[in-house]
């Protein structure tokens, strides 16, 4: 029978640094699916991630990855992740060819397979002009960007990304989305924070929202809406946006 576990799921996730940064923390994204984790800053939401990328161990909790637990079996649950952080870290004196060779490598990829996915990644970021030119001289927007193409290089099934559109202009933003977009249309799964709240509302099929650690809302922007309905002053949110309804559960960010 084929497997039909979804592609993460955390049940009780807790982590403290003094005091509960992640507190019994239950959260499913489902295969295929463009999941949103929004929070106010020091929610939890980078913590979360840290642990499903197998960074940081939580204190208490399960981590399942396309059904495979993250304690029990680390390297087989990893195989299947790419972990993008905040403020990607790459090699100053390789040129993009030779980052990611370095990465397919570290993977395991065929030589022959990973030469060509990388070369469809550098054309698709529009990195090709520049394959050969030491990262080092690159923008913050043209790092993110092969940072990207290196967590995509060993085709993972779930794609777990932290702000990656920060510091992005209009273009590599639009780029960034295109190719998370096709990942998830190929069968892949993200798993993405952001503070940009309109890239959640049009690309997420499901949004998370959590706070002090909690889950404190979910679904998509329509079942959102309802579990906010009926707000304080008792109007309806019908037409709230994203932003409307983060700021009533959160309140100002």
């Amino acid at each position: 029978m084929p497997d039909t576990s979804p592609a993460l799921r955390l049940r009780g996730l807790c982590k403290q640094f003094g005091r509960p940064a992640v507190d019994r923390l239950d959260l499913t994204v489902q295969r295929g699916e463009l999941y949103a984790l929004l929070g106010p800053n020091g929610a939890g939401k980078t913590t979360t991630l840290r642990m499903v990328a197998g960074l940081l161990a939580p204190d208490a909790g399960t981590i399942d990855v396309l059904g495979v637990d993250l304690a029990n079996a680390p390297a087989r649950a990893k195989q299947q992740i790419a972990y993008l952080p905040d403020e990607p870290m790459l090699y100053a004196k390789l040129k993009p060819t030779e980052y990611l060779e370095f990465v397919a490598g570290l993977w395991g990829v065929d030589a022959t397979a990973a030469e060509a996915r990388a070369r469809k990644l550098l054309d698709w970021l529009d990195l090709t002009a520049h394959a050969h030119e030491l990262t080092e001289g690159f923008s913050r927007g043209m790092k993110q960007k092969l940072a990207l193409a290196g967590a995509l290089i060993h085709q993972p099934q779930l794609l777990i990304l932290d702000e990656p559109l920060t510091g992005l202009d209009a273009a590599a933003a639009r780029q960034v989305k295109d190719l998370l977009l096709e990942h998830t249309r190929n069968g892949g799964t993200v798993l993405l924070t952001t503070h940009i709240l309109e890239v959640a509302e049009r690309m997420a099929q499901r949004i998370g929202i959590i706070q002090h650690g909690k889950l404190i809302a979910e679904g998509t922007l329509e079942q959102l809406r309802g579990q906010t309905a009926h707000a304080a002053d008792g109007r309806a949110r019908e037409g709230a946006t994203l932003e409307d309804i983060f700021l009533q559960l959160t309140g100002p960010v």
